[in-house]
């Protein structure tokens, strides 16, 4: 039960990130659209914590070794003297 709780955080934490693009075509001040994105970044950063914790240390895991295969990636190619 935990885990679909996570599962659904983090698809609201993708949602919440998808909407910083939007707010400056909704016609608010400057000063408006700064505070919005501001708010939607902290919700963001954590509703992603928040599922994370949820779903376990496992897909904290998944998520640091797909970054890590690009990086190690980019190093094979470099030729080596």
């Amino acid at each position: 039960m935990a885990k679909l709780a996570g599962y659904i955080i983090l698809i609201i934490s993708i949602l919440i990130w998808l909407m910083i693009p939007v707010v400056p075509f909704m016609g608010f001040s400057v000063g408006k659209i700064a505070g919005i994105t501001t708010g939607l970044i902290i919700a963001g950063e954590i509703t992603f914590y928040l599922s994370i914790f949820l779903i376990g240390k496992e897909f904290l895991v998944k998520i640091k070794n797909k970054f890590r295969r690009k990086k190690d990636a980019s190093s094979e190619i470099d030729p080596v003297d």
